[in-house]
């Protein structure tokens, strides 16, 4: 499967096992990756209905559960011989919503909704970049600082971080939240340099040597 995400559990047999059973189902491809957003539901409901460690607790398994999601898709595409003309649609656009509902939500929980959107911004133009990359005829780079598994990685450290914070000194909480935010943003931003760089290397070298 071209343009494939590196991840490296794809390669754990209880992933793999989880495959393999849905791929015997009558569940797609295309419902794994769409299910990736009703996970990331689960993150605005942590953090804006509930409190404390359930709220985090909520929050985490619904990012996890979204990074499950990304991995599974592709493995029953592959397991089942399930691949859709149009699973590269379900491959990006729940992906997108997916990274907007959880960042947002981090922003309004840290207070600034603003920063979280410029998060969630930043975050699609790094797929965009990549994608756009893959239209000209490039392979698709996958690579950071600040790609999704590092960007959900960061999200979930920083939530398990701030709560811990928050049971001995009040209102760290929230700046561990908010410079998380910042460096998503910063990090995407970079990510997107780096990844048009290594376009623009890529066309460069087929035009020196056609």
């Amino acid at each position: 499967m071209p343009d494939r995400r590196p991840v490296s559990s794809r390669s754990n047999g209880l992933i793999r096992g989880i495959a393999q059973y849905l791929a015997r189902t009558r569940v797609t491809p295309n419902m794994v990756s769409a299910s990736s957003v009703a996970a990331s539901a689960l993150v605005p409901i942590g953090l804006l209905l509930c409190s404390g460690w359930v709220g985090v607790i909520v929050a985490v398994v619904g990012i996890q559960l979204r990074l499950l999601a990304n991995v599974l898709d592709g493995l029953v595409a592959v397991e089942g011989g399930k691949g859709s003309p149009i699973g590269a649609l379900y491959n990006e656009f729940p992906d997108r919503l997916a990274d907007t509902i959880i960042l947002v939500s981090i922003g309004y929980a840290a207070g600034l909704g603003w920063l979280g959107w410029a998060a969630a911004l930043t975050a699609a133009l790094t797929a965009y970049v990549r994608v756009f990359g893959g239209a000209l005829g490039q392979p698709q780079s996958f690579q950071g600082p600040m790609a999704k598994q590092h960007r959900m990685a960061l999200a979930t450290v920083a939530l398990i971080g701030a709560q811990g914070l928050a049971t001995w000194q009040p209102g760290w909480n929230i700046a561990v939240l908010q410079a998380a935010l910042v460096v998503i943003v910063l990090g995407s931003a970079i990510t997107c340099a780096t990844r048009t760089r290594t376009i623009v290397r890529h066309i460069g070298a087929q035009e020196a040597h056609p």
